[in-house]
């Protein structure tokens, strides 16, 4: 069990679970979720910590395919610069190690942006705290459990 797992039972929401044999010289950890699980890349999602202003952390959700917009998620976050946050101050902030960054049942509650795209999707993945480890579940329950919005993220 990760904390993200921890935190969804704990909600008691429904999720389901999906794990599969991590390759470490994948390029890219959410393309190589979706295509070992068989999945449409457009229903798996990729999390980024971003910095605003080079103060605050916030967290973006998007499609593994997508690039994230930093005018767009400073925008939605209400500040005037964004850019990819320090690998360290990630992994220190979240609790999780990259490429098994999960929005949930990270360490500090930071605020989190989920792209429009999965408010048309009946349930998105997102990585459930571990490389090779994938969760399942509602887009309106990762907001409720990350207290996230939905954000318009990429152009």
């Amino acid at each position: 069990m990760t904390p993200a797992i921890n935190c969804a039972s704990k909600a008691k929401i429904t999720y389901r679970i999906h794990e599969y044999a991590h390759d470490p010289s994948a390029e890219s950890y959410g393309l190589e979720a979706a295509e070992k699980l068989g999945l449409d890349p457009q229903k798996v999602f990729k999390t980024l910590v971003v910095t605003l202003d080079g103060k605050s952390l916030v967290v973006a959700i998007l499609p593994v395919e997508s690039q994230l917009n930093m005018k767009l998620i400073a925008r939605a976050a209400g500040a005037k610069k964004a850019a990819m946050a320090d690998k360290n101050e990630v992994m220190r902030s979240s609790g999780y190690v990259l490429g098994g960054v999960s929005p949930l049942g990270q360490k500090k509650l930071l605020p989190t942006f989920l792209h429009i795209s999965a408010e048309a999707e009946r349930t998105v993945f997102v990585s459930a705290g571990r490389r090779g480890l994938e969760i399942e579940l509602a887009p309106r329950d990762l907001l409720q459990l990350t207290r996230g919005q939905f954000a318009e993220l990429v152009l």
